[in-house]
């Protein structure tokens, strides 16, 4: 993967988006239904895209509500729909918008006060908090957010009353009727002015902060945190989480430094992600290069994306932890410091490092292996049979301290507060336990490349069968398993994984962009993640030489 000069570098002027050309095309453009790239479509988190390339505009949003009220109005859901955004310079346009349909479908909505922004896992948890002991008129939520995508990127998702994100069957229905809804220029969807909306009966606004930061103490030790006076950091990467740190720290009486407390819509204060684009991922050493900096600061440091879904762990043993290695730790942690019951299971998705199955295993704990996307997790942390869920894109949330659900969406700031309790209660930061991980299974080695691949090439890796790898063996290793659905739940991966003794390695095509995706580790040595690599890579350009072969 080539890396940019710019990697790791403030933000060059030139980087920086308009706003102002950005609205005006928001509101102003039309999107070309006759073009597959500017229709709805529901990745594996919802529509986004850009007024840039027609595919974020307010005909997109005013059909894709419409659609969401349509698909309420079908499946009989009646109850509150909670609505959040993050600080991408589209979300607040989008709500204005989706605001405006909402109110004259007469769906009572409720939004934070003062046009405030919301985590995503802050409208999961009212979700939740809402429909407990409820069996009827329960509450769903909207999330607008493209998560760590570039500022000139907008997104838009849909929470069913589960809390979590919407399922393959439900995101279809939306998306099939969403554009039927463009096609033909949105004249069936219902709008008030927005003047109208914001002032209509059904139309609330409320505190979100308070009550979720109230709550927190039922999923983390506050009280141990605060005892051990740990000095924290935290960067929210100018995100939806900024609103809630000052709350967290005078509720709980903490010590958490806000080390950058600006809120831009431009994200000029941003360091360069690998590609040379403006990203808010808390996963990546290049865009965390500043909180990396400040890593001798704080005994913790941690950052969240802008809707504060995804986590990044600081600490001075190590800097930036990989995200495998943090979930690796806070699962063994949580395993042995929760009084959970023995039969719940661990959630990890198939792409997540193998050092969680080792740990699981060792503790003599459930693995519940399923395809990459949260929304697998949402059952299992629903009736509580799954204790924690976690991807390997730096995504998790677990069960409160009573074994009940707490979020059915990824919860950054519950991963950050889990990072100090465990620094807390052990004495230790999360890198010193990692490095007790290694010492006692062995160092794995990680990668993962993405490669430009064309919609048919990506339909034909997703239709790989294990009859596709005729070899026997993976970088000098027997084969022990050829898996094209998830061990966890028999859902299809959308791809392959191949596993050996020491290493495995899993291909997919991405959810979101015409590319694919190879995922690979080895517990050897990096010669033989090279050899699991270039296996793998001759495996997909077989099976997409043949996709090319057939047209």
């Amino acid at each position: 993967m080539a890396i940019s000069p710019y990697a790791g570098k403030p933000a060059p002027r030139e980087l920086l988006v308009d706003l102002t050309r950005l609205e005006r095309e928001y509101y102003e453009r039309c999107p070309d239904v006759a073009d597959l790239n500017q229709l709805v479509s529901f990745g594996t988190s919802g529509h986004r895209g850009s007024p840039l390339h027609g595919s974020f505009t307010e005909a997109h949003i005013l059909a894709i509500t419409q659609a969401i009220c349509d698909y309420r109005h079908s499946q009989g859901i009646d109850g509150p729909l909670y609505m959040g955004k993050d600080t991408h310079a589209l979300s607040e346009p989008a709500q204005r918008t989706a605001l405006e349909v909402l109110a004259a479908n007469a769906v009572e909505t409720i939004i934070q006060q003062d046009d405030g922004v919301t985590p995503t896992p802050v409208i999961s948890w009212n979700i939740l908090v809402y429909n407990r002991d409820r069996t009827q008129h329960l509450a769903d939520g909207i999330v607008i957010t493209p998560s760590h995508n570039p500022p000139q990127d907008g997104g838009f998702k849909y929470n069913p009353p589960h809390g979590g994100p919407a399922d393959l069957d439900v995101t279809a229905w939306v998306e099939h009727r969403a554009n039927a809804l463009l096609r033909e220029g949105n004249t069936s969807v219902k709008r008030l002015p927005f003047a109208t909306a914001i002032k209509a009966d059904t139309t609330h606004q409320q505190d979100f902060v308070m009550p979720y930061v109230e709550d927190l103490r039922n999923v983390v030790d506050m009280d141990l945190i605060r005892a051990a006076g740990l000095k924290l950091g935290v960067d929210p990467l100018g995100g939806a989480a900024r609103p809630y740190w000052e709350p967290i720290n005078s509720v709980y009486h903490l010590d958490i430094v806000v080390v950058n407390p600006v809120i831009d819509p431009t994200f000029s204060f941003m360091t360069v992600d690998h590609d040379g684009q403006i990203r808010m991922d808390p996963s990546s050493p290049y865009a965390m290069a500043r909180l990396v900096g400040l890593k001798d600061q704080y005994r913790v440091a941690f950052a969240n994306d802008p809707d504060s879904d995804r986590h990044g762990v600081v600490v001075p043993s190590v800097g930036l932890m990989h995200p495998n290695h943090f979930l690796a730790v806070a699962i063994r942690y949580l395993l042995t410091h929760r009084q959970w019951p023995a039969h719940v299971a661990v959630g990890k998705t198939l792409v997540s490092s193998s050092m969680i199955d080792r740990v699981v295993h060792k503790l003599e704990r459930r693995l519940c292996e399923v395809p990459v996307g949260f929304k697998w997790f949402v059952p299992g942390l629903c009736d509580g049979s799954l204790c924690f869920g976690g991807e390997e894109s730096a995504g998790a949330s677990f069960l409160r301290h009573d074994g009940t659900v707490w979020t059915t969406d990824k919860d950054g700031p519950i991963m950050d507060l889990l990072a100090a309790e465990i620094t807390a209660r052990t004495g230790k930061d999360p890198g010193e336990h990692y490095q007790e991980l290694e010492a006692e299974f062995g160092a794995p080695y990680y990668t993962r490349i993405d490669a430009p691949a064309t919609p048919e090439q990506k339909s034909r890796l997703e239709k790989l069968s294990p009859e596709a790898v005729a070899t026997p063996q993976l970088a000098g290793e027997p084969i022990r398993r050829k898996l094209t659905t998830a061990p966890g739940n028999n859902a299809p991966i959308g791809g392959l994984k191949v596993v050996a003794d020491s290493g495995w390695f899993a291909a997919r095509p991405s959810g979101t962009e015409n590319m694919y995706k190879i995922y690979a580790e080895s517990f050897k040595d990096q010669a033989h993640l090279e050899a699991i690599v270039s296996e793998a890579q001759e495996i997909v350009n077989e099976a997409l030489k043949s996709s090319d072969a057939g047209h």
